[in-house]
Order: structure tokens, then sequence, then C-alpha cells
């Protein structure tokens, strides 16, 4: 574990995004600290980029492997690096002497840590929206992006009778990276609602000019080639007793059932919000993509002074544009602390503003195309919603009824979502449930209300955490007799 107490960057993420802003600044001459859950930088999309044992360029497709290219930059760049680092709180300072940034708390290996920052950038990409169907809880159902995980960071594929379900385009490149691994897909339930294409249509012309007009046509050609699709699912449920063993799906107005060893998820992804949530950044209901997102200007600036974001954290656009809004995040940091002046930042970042427009093209029409179905989203019945509380759909639609309000009352009815993942895989979930019973908008109902710490930490680390003059004076203050 490094043994640095302060810094003048804390980047908080090592995907695309914080890899660019932290070499970036480094290079700029700031004093840049990235900490990092994994153990390896890349973040999801290049996960164990530097030591996957996938050493056939031609699975995992050239795209993944260009996240090798902002590895050694990083690497020769000067900034501190920490990874298998979980970042818990952020805080302002609150001793006089130290005024200025915040205070961090962070853990590696069970051990706590405090760390003085005098900027802070977000970096902490997407996570997979929740995807609450009967039976996901059961072993074998995973989410794609978690099955990509395993073949990308220790080669694991599954057994045999593999079944995606979903919509988005994760869905077809997981399952044409499966083939190139030479594992069978047995079928794609592809839930994207008939009339969507015609619905998506006058955002063609950004797509037509976007790079992923020629790479899309190519995968979906080589997979529907290879794989039985399955269009126009209007519902799906895994069944079995200790493991998922089949899936029963309706199209067309047909149900058949067809038995599975593996059955992958995917609806899209969403940005991952918790950490900006507690820190205090503003949220905004997204109503095309249909998630909270934080409200950051181009700079990736956040309401909390000091504080920005960068990347699928902060409105999902991809990977290379996650990586050229990091390098533009940067360049405007380093202006705060002085570094550059704003003609600089201006005339340096110009060239990754051009990159991020074109990154961006096609957007629209990809979130107008696979936004995700209602009746996937929004359960009913028994199908669980909070995973950690095992708080199913109707407890929580007949909480509604009883005059709960939004999803922090809802804490105090059922306790959903205050386990270990503070809402993460049930806050987007919950407000469109509760704002569908009311009748109202997601943006009314509100979101969770965050506290640090954000991820689980034990007495043990908090108690081992070093003690400050001002942690002891406050102490004796309060021993004294009143």
């Amino acid at each position: 574990m490094i043994e640095i107490k302060q810094c003048d960057l804390l980047i908080v993420g090592a995907g695309p995004a914080g890899l660019a802003a932290a070499t970036t600044a480094a290079q700029l001459g700031i004093e840049t600290l990235l900490l990092d859950e994994q153990q390896a930088p890349g973040g999801q999309i290049y996960r164990a980029i530097t030591e996957t044992p996938v050493k056939n360029r031609a699975i995992l497709g050239e795209d993944y492997w260009h996240g090798a290219s902002l590895v050694e930059p990083f690497k020769q760049s000067g900034a501190h690096y920490q990874p298998g680092a979980t970042v818990w709180a952020i805080a302002n300072h609150t001793a006089p002497d130290a005024a200025e940034g915040f205070e961090v708390g962070y853990s590696v290996a069970g051990q706590a840590s405090m760390l003085h920052a005098k900027h802070i950038l977000l970096a902490t990409g997407a996570q997979e929206r929740p995807f609450p169907i009967s039976g996901w809880t059961l072993p074998g159902v995973m989410t794609a992006g978690a099955a990509q995980i395993l073949l990308k960071s220790s080669g694991m594929l599954p057994g045999q009778r593999t079944v995606l379900a979903g919509c988005g385009p994760l869905l077809y490149l997981v399952a044409w990276q499966y083939l190139n691994a030479g594992i069978a897909v047995d079928a794609i339930l592809d839930t994207t609602p008939t009339g969507r294409l015609t619905k998506a249509l006058p955002h063609a012309w950004g797509f037509l000019r976007s790079p992923y007009l020629i790479k899309g046509l190519k995968l979906l050609r080589e997979v529907k080639s290879r794989v039985r699709i399955i269009q126009g699912v209007t519902a799906f449920e895994a069944l079995g007793e200790n493991k998922v063993e089949k899936v029963r799906y309706t199209a067309h107005g047909k149900t058949v059932t067809i038995p599975v060893d593996q059955l992958l998820l995917h609806q899209g992804v969403i940005p991952n919000i918790n950490l900006a949530q507690a820190a205090g950044v503003e949220q905004r209901w997204n109503k095309l993509l249909l998630c909270w997102e934080p409200v950051v200007d181009a700079w990736g600036n956040t309401n909390v002074e000091r504080l920005s974001v960068a990347g699928d954290g902060g409105g999902i656009a991809g990977a290379l544009a996650a990586e050229n809004s990091g390098r533009i995040a940067a360049y405007e940091i380093a202006m705060q602390l002085g570094s550059i002046v704003r003609g600089q930042r201006d005339a340096q970042s110009a060239s990754a503003r051009a990159q991020l427009d074109r990154a961006v093209r096609g957007r629209e029409f990809f979130d107008t195309l696979y936004q995700a179905p209602d009746q996937f989203r929004m359960p009913v019945g028994d199908t669980v919603v909070c995973r950690c509380e095992e708080i199913t759909a109707s407890q929580v639609r007949e909480t509604v009824k009883l005059g709960c309000p939004g999803p922090n009352q809802m804490k105090s009815f059922l306790r959903c979502g205050m386990g270990p993942c503070q809402g993460r895989f049930c806050s987007v979930t919950v407000t469109e449930m509760i704002a569908q019973e009311r009748g109202v908008s997601p943006e009314e109902v509100g979101h969770y209300r965050l506290r640090f710490p954000t991820k689980p930490l034990t007495l043990g680390e908090l108690a081992a955490l070093p003690q400050t003059d001002d942690s002891r004076k406050a102490v004796i203050r309060m021993k004294k007799p009143v």
C-alpha cells in the first residue's frame, strides 16, 4: 500500500476516463493519485487489459485491446496509483489549517487510511441496469457484463446451453465474443419492442455518420448467422429449484419453454452514481436513458466546488467518449489548480473535444432503439426488487398504496435500499415503480439519499485509522464534565 497522505488531484476509478485524466494531469505537473477497486487498470470495459489470460486478440476484439494504449502512457506519466482501493467517504476539510479541498477515507486489504486532496475527479463508470424478472436470483443467472468480466479476467466460460436475453449492443457483443472463444450460444431472446426502430429513425443521421455503423452491422451479421435470434419477446422468466434449469418466454403471442444452464441478462447500462450522490452532487433524471445521472457541465464540473465527474459515471456515452471527457476534465482541473491558464486549457483540450464530439454521434439512435421496455424495468408480483433485503415488487407497490411517497420513506417501511449495496441495484427500479403507482414523474419521486460510508466497512478498519490532534481534542472535550 502506497503511503500518500495528500495530493493535488485524487481520481477515483481506473477505467478509460480515469486513466486518461490521470495521465493528462500528471503530464501537466499536477501531483495525481489514482485509486481503483480492481487489482489492475482498465475499469469494466478494459477489465484485466494488462493481465488477461485471453491472448487471442480476435476473441475479445480490437476495441477491447485499445485499452492497452491508455495503460502505458499512464505508467510513464508519473501519476501515483493504488489498486485494490475502495473509497468509502469524501468530506470537506474541517481543520483550519487544511480548509481547502477534501478529506477522503479509503481502504486497501482491510486497512483504512485518510487522504487529503485539493481536487477530486470521480470516474466511477457505469453499471448494468437492473433486470428484475422472476427467477433472476437463481444461481446460473447473471448479467451479460458479469459473464464478460469472467471471460476477460480469468478466461472462464460457461458450460452448455447458454441463453442471452434483453436488449442493447452489449448483448450481441458478448454473444460474438463467446462465439469467437468457441462457445455455442443457444439463443438470444431480444426484448426490443416492435416499432422501436421507427421511433429511432429521426436520430439515424447521427448514427450513419458515427463510428458504430460499420462495426455494429458486421457484428450483428456474424451473430445472426450463428445464433437463433428470437425477436419480439414480451415476457420471460427463469425457472429452477436450486439453479436455473429453464427459461419460459413469450413472443408474438406464443409461450415457449427451453432448457438452459446459464441465462445472461442485459438491458443497457446506467451511471454508477453512489459516490457522487453521497458527496452531494446534484442528480437529474435522464428521460431517454431512464436513470439518474450527475449534473455536470462541459468541463466535468459539478455543483460541489472542486469535485468533478468524467466518463460514464456522468452520463452514458461509451469508452471513447469517456476517455476524452477524462482528458477534458483534467485540463479544466489543471486550470483551477493554477498549472495552466484558460487559453492553454482551451487550446490543449481542443483535440479531445473534437474526438468526444465524434464519439457521441449516434448515441440518441442507440439510446432510443434500445430503451428498456416498461415490463422489464418495473416488475409485479413476487419478483425480488431489492436483492439485499429480499423485498418483492408487490411489497413495494403495497407500501406506496399505504401512503409511502418516495424511496427514502420506503426505507422506514421495508428497509428497501438499506443493504450493503445502498440501493445501487434497486434505486432506479424503486423510483420508477413508485412513480408508476403514484401516477407522477420519477423527478417528483426522487432518489435515495445516501450517506457515507458508501461501501461496507468494518469497525476494525475505522478503529485502526490514525488519530489526529483535532480528533483527540474532540474526545477530550467530550470527556470533560458538563
